[in-house]
C-alpha cells in the first residue's frame, strides 16, 4: 500500500508540473497573442491615416495627405473621389485657403515632394493597370468598344474634376474631338514629360506620361499589360 500512495503521490506531482508547465504555455500563447494584436492595431493605427474630411479638415491637413505614402493604400475609386472631393474645395476656397495652399506647395522639397510624386505616377499606374487587366482578357470583337467606354469614363471622371460638372455632349461626339485630336497630336512634336489631363485636348500626353515617369512604377506583369493595352490604344485612337 505504502508503494501504491508514493507511485499515486508521485503521479500526482507529475500532473501537477505538466498543468503548471500547460498553463504557463497557455498564458505565455494569450500574451504573444495580446501583442500581436497591439502590434497589429499600432500598425493600422498609427502606420495607416485615413484621408482627413475634405470639407471640414484644415486646408493645409487635407493638401498635406496627398504627399503621404497613406493616400496611395486607399483602393483607387477612393482615391478619384479624394481628388474630385478636392477639387470641388479648390473651386471654393477663401483668400486665406489661397495663401495657405500656396505656401504648401512653395514649402514641398526633398522626399515630401517626391512622395507627392510617387502618389500621382502610382494614381496613374493604377488607372492604366485597371483598364489592362481587363482590356487583355477580352476577345478581339470586344476590344474596340471597350476602348471607347474606358476612355469615355476616364475623360468624365476628369472634366467633373476639373469643372465641377460633366458637359452635355453626346459619347459620339466626345469621341469624334478625342480622336481627331489624337491624330493631329500625331503629326506633331510632343514633349513626353508634359502631362495631359486626359481631357479631349490632352489624351495623347497622358499616354506619352507612361513611358516618361509612370512606367516605373509599374510591376513587369503590369508594364506588360498596360504597354499592350496603350498601343493598341493609341492605334485605335489615331486610326
Amino acid at each position: 500500500m505504502a508503494f501504491e500512495y508514493a507511485e499515486i503521490r508521485d503521479r500526482l506531482d507529475e500532473w501537477i508540473v505538466e498543468h503548471r508547465r500547460r498553463l504557463g504555455q497557455g498564458l505565455g500563447g494569450l500574451a504573444l497573442l495580446a501583442l500581436l494584436g497591439g502590434g497589429v492595431y499600432w500598425w493600422v493605427d498609427v502606420r495607416f491615416r485615413p484621408p482627413p474630411s475634405i470639407f471640414d479638415s484644415p486646408f493645409d491637413d487635407v493638401l498635406g495627405y496627398l504627399s503621404l505614402d497613406d493616400f496611395s493604400k486607399l483602393p483607387l475609386k477612393d482615391r478619384i473621389a479624394f481628388m474630385i472631393d478636392l477639387a470641388d474645395r479648390f473651386r471654393g476656397i477663401s483668400q486665406d485657403e489661397s495663401v495657405v495652399m500656396a505656401g504648401f506647395f512653395a514649402g514641398l522639397t526633398g522626399p515630401t515632394r517626391e512622395q507627392l510624386r510617387q502618389n500621382a505616377r502610382e494614381l496613374a499606374r493604377d488607372i492604366l493597370a485597371e483598364g489592362a487587366a481587363d482590356y487583355v482578357n477580352l476577345p478581339k470583337s470586344e476590344q474596340a468598344k471597350f476602348l471607347d467606354n474606358w476612355l469615355l469614363e476616364w475623360t468624365k471622371t476628369a472634366e467633373r474634376m476639373a469643372t465641377g460638372s460633366v458637359g452635355d455632349k453626346s459619347d459620339q461626339e466626345r469621341l469624334d474631338e478625342m480622336k481627331g485630336q489624337a491624330k493631329r497630336d500625331a503629326t506633331r512634336e510632343r514633349n513626353p514629360s508634359r502631362l495631359g489631363s486626359l481631357t479631349e485636348g490632352s489624351a495623347n500626353r497622358f499616354l506619352d506620361f507612361w513611358s516618361s515617369d509612370v512606367e516605373t512604377a509599374a510591376s513587369p506583369r503590369q508594364q506588360g499589360q498596360i504597354t499592350r493595352f496603350m498601343t493598341d490604344l493609341r492605334t485605335h485612337m489615331t486610326k
